[in-house]
């Protein structure tokens, strides 16, 4: 059976036990402070800090994980992105005191001290634009850092922004894009069996991702109009077209739909003289 490194507690932890339980693999543990559950009696789920999950697979502990991908970058161990999970989405930049006159790299001058909690993705960020800089390690209180007197900028993971603005501090780069990765150690490594567990584990994962964001869509509709709904229901690879059991001037279609804009879809069927329009969720999707 295999294991499965997973977050131990936060939005991270909260947000792969819904991908999980979405994909059939929902996590069955003897306790809320279990450090071990059954991933629907397919894997083994142990529960580790977020930051020491790269290291958890990459020392052969845990034979795949779901982390940041700032973390596995930070880590610099030699690990694979399996699968872009869609959550856990944000930046990690250098932000400025706003009251200050650096809004670019190029307007760094002289050796700047920088405090972050992630100094190796930092000493790589800046020998690559050729800026020497003094490396601050900090634990945490990052935003802090340069109103103290502790630093001049800061490498810091942020959302929106927000929390920069509010502590007077300004964007001045991006040093890494981040999401929830399903992360391995390299493929060949455990043989053909564990290989193969392993991408069925990716196909369950992305048939639940994939269906995130989609509707199913179901109408009757003018046979006349064929044409003009195959441009409002494209599907996958085309709408489905059945003959209705009497015949006549109507058809049945279905389709897979965006659902941010399926309000538009719907507008566009009643328009064309669509029938019985019927919208579903959709589970799992596979192309």
């Amino acid at each position: 059976m295999l294991r499965i490194a997973l977050p131990n507690k936060g939005r991270l932890n909260q947000d792969c036990r819904e991908l999980l339980a979405d994909a059939g693999l929902e996590v069955r543990a003897s306790s809320e402070r279990a450090l071990t559950a059954s991933l629907g009696g397919e894997f083994e789920a142990i529960f580790v800090r977020a930051q020491d999950i790269p290291e958890f697979i990459a020392d052969g502990a845990a034979d795949a994980g779901i982390t940041g991908w700032d973390l596995v970058s930070e880590s610099e161990r030699a690990l694979e992105s399996r699968l872009d999970l869609g959550f856990g989405r944000c930046r990690l930049v250098v932000a400025a005191r706003e009251d200050s006159d650096v809004r670019a790299i190029d307007d760094l001058s002289g050796v700047p001290r920088i405090a972050t909690v992630f100094p190796n993705l930092t000493r790589s960020f800046f020998a690559a634009a050729n800026r020497a800089v003094q490396v601050v390690p900090i634990s945490g209180a990052v935003e802090v850092a340069p109103h103290l007197g502790i630093a001049d900028l800061i490498v810091d993971l942020t959302s929106t922004g927000s929390t920069l603005k509010v502590n007077g501090l300004r964007e001045i780069a991006t040093v890494l894009q981040s999401s929830a990765r399903l992360v391995t150690a390299a493929r060949a490594a455990g043989g053909a069996s564990r290989a193969a567990a392993l991408d069925e584990l990716v196909q369950a994962l992305e048939s639940v991702i994939a269906a995130r964001g989609k509707r199913y869509v179901m109408a009757n509709v003018p046979r006349a109009k064929l044409d003009a709904v195959k441009r409002v229901l494209p599907g996958i690879s085309g709408p489905t077209i059945i003959d209705l059991m009497n015949g006549g001037t109507m058809v049945a279609v279905h389709a897979v739909a965006p659902a941010a804009t399926i309000y538009k879809t719907l507008t566009a069927l009643k328009q064309l003289g669509g029938e019985g329009i019927l919208v579903t969720r959709i589970e799992r999707l596979m192309a």
